[in-house]
């Protein structure tokens, strides 16, 4: 009997679980597990840290999820600076994870960060950011007032691969499009024509999640079968 598939939610920068509630509540109507999960310091309370909270940090925060509920067959799913979280969560626990879903997020290698990977307009916006304390980064303009200031080592930190993550053949690029100054465009062109990715394309914002939701379900829930 195979064993039921379990989606697993990583929100961007500044984002918590709520990010992807468009897109649980419709899983639920297909009756798919998953878990929608926020990230050290990003909690709606602010929980007092005991050290500076990183990418090692968030990586590990997932990988204690997984393991502690022993979950297996993860479809892990980052988007945006996630992509940095999956990969590293996949890199050390690969046997537990089904496919990689990176939705308009970083694919990193060995050795990269947010920070090498994005544009030079984000590296501004981290920088000028984190100018008030210099270790967080705060939100940056908008509308949505759940989202909070975020460790700027988290965004600054190499990854650390040994290639585990390189085990999952099952990985799908999820390009949004339809928005000006998307720092994900030149991974699109690299990989658009791979025989090693699924990729799909949506016109749409960054934030997929509100402006698409029954398109992204439906490539998701392909996942599934």
């Amino acid at each position: 009997m195979e064993i039921k598939k379990t989606y697993l939610f990583i929100p961007g920068g500044w984002h918590g679980a709520w990010a992807f509630d468009p897109i649980t509540i419709r899983l639920k109507e297909f009756n798919k597990k998953y878990f929608s999960l926020t990230l050290p310091g990003l909690e709606p309370e602010p929980i007092e840290q005991d050290k500076i909270i990183n990418l090692t940090t968030h990586i590990q925060f997932v990988i204690d999820f997984i393991v502690e509920r022993d979950i297996t067959n993860v479809i892990l799913c980052g988007h945006s600076y996630a992509g940095m979280v999956i990969t590293g969560v996949a890199d050390r626990i690969p046997e537990r994870i089904y496919a990689l879903v990176y939705i308009d997020a970083y694919i990193p290698k060995n050795g990269d960060s947010c920070w090498k990977l994005t544009s030079d307009h984000y590296r501004n916006l981290f920088a000028s950011g984190a100018e008030n304390d210099g270790f967080t980064v705060a939100v940056p303009p908008g509308s949505e007032n759940r989202r909070r200031p975020q460790s700027l080592a988290t965004f600054i930190q190499s990854l650390q691969l040994t290639g585990g993550y390189e085990q999952i053949r099952n990985r799908t690029f999820i390009y949004l499009s339809g928005w000006e100054g998307t720092p994900f465009k030149k991974q699109y062109e690299i990989l658009k024509n791979s025989a090693d990715w699924h990729v799909k394309t949506i016109n749409c914002g960054h934030n997929v999640m509100t402006q698409r939701p029954d398109e992204l379900t439906t490539i998701l829930c392909d996942l599934d079968k």
